[in-house]
Formats: structure tokens, sequence, C-alpha cells
């Protein structure tokens, strides 16, 4: 079936829709890894948006159940130059096509997905949507006004667990009751994160993200873990209170949303960046060791540096005023310089903006999970 993609500025680009045949709009973003297709619209943080694939082919080796980065699509849509939906791989339990469409996810394939992406990274992301011909541009335009912008919008309430889940180790870790217990605010965190915690013997609650910091306070934890997901941080204070009251008591960590929330919770700022950081290949500089990752990322937002300054001119370990004393520059993009991590000096927590569990990715920075279990050991 013919059909479309449709921004908000009006830039229209055809293709053949597939899977699920029905309109649907959201921030269009784009994803610049080669593979983890599944992984991609399984992660949480994808929530109301619509992802672009800049590898020219998706879909080449199925989908498996051991992909899923949570239990269900967060994306609203697939856009592909050229979607495969072969299952003949190894590991493959179903074509990619047939599972979008049995998961009810609109696709669309034949799009110029490099014409797409070059015009969002000089207009930035934006609203739009993908559209059967059916649907007249007039009537697209209508349901793509409608859509909530990004910037000001909470979706971290509509991926958290109804309640709080309690999750063992996996592996030969420690003895039951040795390891750690961390216990983390579930804005949308990947099966990922918390498996690589799991291997390394914790035990981890998830708790939702309306939990009060007094709810969180008395499980006893060993440390608190604030996860990725989606939505601007800055319409989280809801969170962002609970997490000030959880400063300074246990070691706190945070990747991606994470790391935002634990930033304003200490009196930092953020801001929305022009197209995001979305792909498994964005080089990160840790200051501490002067070594270069390559990084699985994906988030809008970054935090802003001192004096509100958006990108960082130095590879110094710059430092911040915070509520809760300083704070020193961990990590540094090396695409655009912007903040990717930091740590607190007077009491116990750091964070990265990216993702360090390679779920999907390169490994480069799964070491930042032994340094957050050293880290617990070492505030016992």
């Amino acid at each position: 079936m013919s059909g479309y993609v449709l921004l908000e500025d009006g830039t229209r680009l055809d293709g053949d829709v597939c899977a699920a045949r029905r309109p649907v709009t959201g921030e269009v973003v784009f994803n610049t890894a080669m593979s983890g297709y599944q992984e991609a619209v399984t992660d949480p943080s994808y929530a109301g948006q619509i992802l672009i694939f800049t590898a020219p082919h998706v879909g080449n080796y199925g989908v498996s159940a051991e992909a899923m980065e949570s239990d269900r699509v967060h994306a609203r849509a697939a856009i592909m130059r050229a979607a495969v939906n072969q299952e003949d791989a190894p590991c493959a339990e179903r074509g990619w096509l047939d599972w979008l469409e049995d998961c009810d996810v609109p696709a669309i394939t034949g799009v110029d997905t490099r014409a797409l992406v070059r015009h969002i990274r000089d207009r930035g992301a934006m609203r739009g949507g993908v559209f059967p011909d059916s649907v007249p541009e007039a009537e697209a335009r209508a349901l793509i006004d409608a859509e909530p912008p990004m910037a000001g919008r909470d979706l971290a309430r509509e991926v958290t667990p109804g309640e709080a889940i309690v999750l063992e180790p996996l592996g030969a870790g420690p003895a039951p009751g040795v390891g750690p217990r961390i216990v983390a605010i579930d804005t949308g965190i990947k099966t990922s994160i918390v498996t690589n915690l799991r291997k390394r013997g914790a035990v981890v609650e998830l708790h939702p993200c309306s939990a009060t910091a007094e709810e969180l306070l008395a499980r006893d934890a060993d440390a608190y873990f604030l996860a990725n997901g989606p939505g601007d941080p800055a319409a989280l204070d809801h969170i962002v209170g609970t997490v000030r009251e959880l400063v300074g008591k246990r070691p706190v960590f945070g990747i991606c949303l994470g790391h935002q929330l634990l930033c304003r919770a200490v009196g930092l700022e953020t801001f929305k960046l022009p197209f995001g950081h979305r792909g498994s290949n964005h080089p990160v500089k840790d200051l501490t060791t002067g070594r270069i990752e390559i990084t699985s990322q994906n988030h809008g937002f970054a935090v802003l540096g001192p004096d509100g300054a958006r990108t960082m001119d130095t590879d110094d370990p710059v430092r911040w005023d915070t509520d809760f004393g300083a704070a020193e520059l961990t990590h540094l993009n090396l695409y655009d310089r912007t903040v990717e991590g930091l740590t607190l000096l007077d009491v116990p927590g750091s964070t990265v903006q990216y993702h360090p569990e390679a779920g999907p990715g390169p490994h480069d920075a799964l070491y930042l999970f032994d340094r957050f279990l050293e880290a617990i050991r070492a505030a016992a």
C-alpha cells in the first residue's frame, strides 16, 4: 500500500506502508546504528516517537525474544529505506515486518531516509507522522498539529511499572543476601541494564516513578539507580524532588534520563538538543582515564555546563557548584562537546548520559557497572 511521511513543516516523502497500516503521529527522530532495530523499538526511551533508521536495510536477521529491551514496542512507527522480512537467520523467530504487524506498529519502506535525516539535522527533530495514501494530506496535517510537542512532556508515567518488582541476582554471583540491594526508579529501564546489574550479584528493585522518597528510603537500599526513559526531564519535577531527598543518603547512579534527573536534583539545568543523540557509534571521552569510548546513545535532552554553557570548550574536568557541593565533568561527547557524565565530589553520586549496557551497541563502557558496584562497596 502506498503511503507517505509528513512533517509538521510540510515536508513530505512517499513510500510503501507495511506492517500495521494505520495513521500514526509522534516526534520524528533518527537512529544511526547499523543493527539492533528490535532493541531500539522496544526501548521505552522511544515512547512518543517515530523512528527513522539510517541503515539502508532493516530486518535482515529477523526478530527474537532475546532481543527485547522491554515487554513491548514503544516506538510509534518505523521509517526505512529498504525493509526486509526474512526469518532465516539462526536466531530469528519471526520476520521483522510480520512481528511489527503482530504488535500493531505501523512502518513505511522505500523512503529516501538519507534526505529525510539530512532535513532533520538541518531543521531539528519535529512532529510528524506516517500515513497511508487513503488519508488526505489535510487530515494528516491536522493529526500532526494535535500531537503534543516533546518539550515539556512527561512520558515516564506511561512506561513505569504499576507496582514494585524485586529481581534476584543472576549467574554465579555472591550468595543470596550477600550482594548489594539496588533500588531503581523505573522511568523506562531497559532489560539489559537490569541484567548487567543482576549478573554482578545485585538484587534490583524496580519502583514506579510515583514512589515517594519515604517509600524508597524504607527499602534500606545500598544504592539508588536512576534509569533511562522518555520525555523531557524538565517535566519530571515530581521525580526530581524524590531524587533530591535520596542524594547523600546512599550512592546514586544515573544513566541517560537518570543522568538528567540527578543533575536537576542537585540544581543543574537541562535543555533540548536540536536532533538528539541516537545510535551506537557516538565517541565519548572519559576524562578520568583519557580513553575514547564508542557508545550507544538515545536521548533528546542534555545537561547545561557551568554558567549555562551548552557545549564544553575544553577537555579538562571542569567543575560546577551544586546544591550538594562540587560536581566534576567526567565524560565529554566528541561529536558536539556536550556533557556526557559527571561525578559529585562531596556526596556519593555519578552519571553518564549514554547507555553503557550495550543493548545494542559496543561494549566499551561496560566497566561503568563495575565502577558503580565498587562505589557501593566503598560506601558500605
